[in-house]
């Protein structure tokens, strides 16, 4: 009884992820608990996670809400709440026994009970003591290799062959790209050519899986770096929409501020009509009562001598209107009479030219540009900055020179040559931690190329050296040749054979063709009677074999093939001169880019300008070297960092 309960505590103990006991248990938010580190290693191996930034329990599938997506992924299972109670129940139980309680399948079926004691990792049971003799004794189960129960679970997987259901699948045939058995080998492969075992697969088998887990990463970057410029693009079309709102309400209130205007000014104008036809009438009034009071007076005098009974009265009224002493004459104004007096005030609206300003106002215009994938070349948005400082430099810094990057084991490895202090420097990432290499070199390191998949050749001029480093990621001399020039410049042409450039015995420009072992096979320094080369400091080979020669002296970008021929020179005149051209790489299309003082220019393969793709945000010629990866990241080498690009 007291088995079949620690059997249940433990099996509510372990981990359904990696089948062991948990470790910084943490639970979700459908109360299913794993392990802190499983649920960081589910949630890498689905990019689509990722994207929707959710948790996707392994075991119920349903999603736990990220509270901080934007921090790094490796960092999300720390946001989960640690389950208090299981580590809890752990640290009481204490160390868990070796041997585990697991019930024999085998006796499970026959109704029984018995403890188990080994697992058959190819019957998938446990088995007890009385189980484990006979799985011995039988011919189908005798070569089974049998392990102790609590170590099961790190036990190599095997799957059985779908159609021989007793043979394990342990080939795999490279013609028909099939999984096989021994018996599938015999019966449907013999004619095969290529059929191997996949224990021999695995190495190739993890260098392709971490090539596409390395791939898979990139392309996670580029959408989230996609994501964020969006996002960004977003947050800008906002504020821009609410300037332009602001901007369409303005033009809007200044039209009607104008029609506000001109419906003040023909306001004012009325009413000063107004008050001018107002005040003429009023005067006009005024001198109609004067006449009628002077009529009046006049009426008054004639009645008095009309009823005056002395007949001098009456004489006297009518000797003054006979002899003009009283006259009716018009009292106004001679000034105002010839003013033009108002007879009546209408207003006329001119609705038709109103309408038609109206309808023909423009208060502006809403411009749209479109996008077009097709013609809209990318452009650069630097994704990572890499400090090129160590804490064994020079106390002037770091003086970058050359840069070249490796993929090893999955890992992305940038490698720079540092002149001033004399060294080989290697930057990476593994298992989400920042690590750096160092190798110091008798003399200043500048040009590095890619040997083979984790080694490089570096030319060490002062000394008349290239070395040869491997790459693990951290550096490791391998070997030494002396040459009998100052190298700085070096691309490897084939296994055998490999390109240099740098100054011959007189000091004049020159790039040579030297075997492994440093002797010169042929050199180039002149094409038509021309010098072609004055300090060809910086090379690559194209995806043609064709070698590409930076020189900064010369001015120039020189095209050859690996005989030493010259297919094309590009050395512009006028504005686009160049006038410090170093660093050149190709792009996985065949393009060119080329650093020259402190902006990168692409041309095609053929060596015609097509742009200029980035420019320094700095006055100075900051940029050394470049080089661009084949999963279109191109690397800038200053003098004393490295930045990682994409085009977007």
């Amino acid at each position: 009884m007291a088995t079949s309960q620690n059997e249940k505590v433990m099996e509510f103990l372990t981990c359904v992820i990696c089948q062991e006991l948990y470790t910084d248990p943490c639970t979700l938010r459908c109360d299913h608990t794993f392990c802190r580190k499983c649920v960081t290693a589910y949630i890498q191996t689905r990019p689509d996670f990722v994207q929707s930034k959710t948790i996707h329990c392994a075991f119920s599938r349903q999603d736990t809400k990220v509270p901080h997506p934007s921090r790094p992924v490796e960092e999300w299972s720390g946001q989960i709440k640690p389950s208090i109670i299981i580590q809890g129940l752990i640290d009481t139980l204490g160390d868990v026994p070796e041997k585990s309680s697991t019930c024999c399948t085998i006796c499970q079926q026959l109704g029984e009970t018995t403890p188990g004691a080994l697992w058959c990792p190819q019957c998938e049971v446990a088995l007890c003591d009385r189980c484990v003799k006979t799985h011995r004794v039988s011919p189908t189960s005798q070569n089974h290799d049998l392990c102790d129960l609590s170590s099961r679970s790190k036990v190599k997987r095997r799957v059985k062959c779908t159609e021989h259901k007793s043979n394990n699948v342990e080939f795999h045939c490279k013609d028909c790209q099939k999984p096989a058995c021994q018996t599938c080998c015999i019966i449907y492969h013999r004619a095969c050519k290529t059929v191997v075992t996949i224990e021999s697969m695995k190495p190739q088998m993890k260098t392709a899986l971490l090539e596409k887990r390395f791939v898979m990463g990139k392309r996670l970057k580029v959408r989230s770096k996609k994501v964020e410029m969006k996002n960004e693009k977003i947050q800008n079309s906002s504020r821009s929409t609410e300037l332009t709102v602001q901007n369409i309400k303005s033009i809007c209130q200044t039209a009607i501020n104008k029609i506000k205007e001109k419906e003040t000014q023909l306001l004012d104008e009325l009413n000063h009509i107004t008050q001018t036809c107002a005040g003429q009438l009023r005067s006009g009034v005024k001198l109609e009562e004067i006449e009628m009071q002077m009529y009046r007076q006049h009426c008054e005098f004639i009645d008095q001598a009309l009823v005056s009974d002395c007949e001098m009265d009456l004489y006297d009224a009518y000797q003054a209107w006979e002899s003009g002493a009283v006259e009716l004459g018009d009292v106004r104004d001679t000034d105002t009479v010839d003013t033009r007096r108002i007879d009546d005030i209408r207003f006329t609206p001119d609705t038709d030219n109103v309408q038609h300003i109206l309808d023909d106002l423009q208060l502006g215009e809403i411009d749209v540009t479109y996008q077009d994938e097709g013609l809209c070349p990318p452009s650069p948005v630097l994704i990572d900055t890499i400090d090129g400082r160590m804490a064994d430099d020079d106390r002037l810094g770091p003086g970058l020179k050359n840069i070249t990057v490796l993929l090893v084991d999955g890992i992305q490895t940038v490698l720079v040559s540092d002149c001033r202090n004399m060294c080989m420097k290697s930057f990476y990432t593994r298992n989400s931690q920042s690590g750096h290499g160092r190798l110091p070199l008798d003399n200043s390191p500048h040009g590095v190329t890619q040997l083979k998949e984790n080694q490089v050749m570096v030319a060490v001029p002062a000394s008349r050296q290239i070395v040869t480093v491997e790459v693990t990621p951290d550096l490791v001399l391998l070997s030494t040749i002396t040459t009998s020039k100052e190298y700085y410049s070096l691309a490897v042409l084939s296994p055998s054979s490999l390109a240099a450039g740098g100054l011959d015995y007189d000091g004049y420009g020159i790039v040579d063709i030297l075997d492994t072992a440093g002797h010169v096979l042929r050199s180039v320094t002149e094409h038509n009677d021309e010098t072609l080369f004055a300090f060809p400091w910086n090379m690559c080979v194209n995806n043609k074999g064709n070698i590409l020669v930076s020189d900064w002296e010369a001015e120039s970008v020189t095209c050859l093939t690996s005989e030493g021929d010259v297919l094309w020179r590009y050395a512009p005149t006028g504005d686009r001169t160049l006038c410090c051209s170093c660093g050149i790489t190709t792009t996985g299309t065949g393009d060119i880019l080329l650093v020259d003082r402190g902006k990168v220019i692409q041309l095609i393969e053929s060596g015609e300008f097509v742009r200029d793709v980035l420019t320094s945000e700095y006055d100075d010629n900051d940029m050394e070297d470049i080089f661009c990866d084949k999963y279109g990241f191109f690397f800038i080498c200053t003098c004393t960092e490295v930045k990682v690009y994409m085009l977007v």
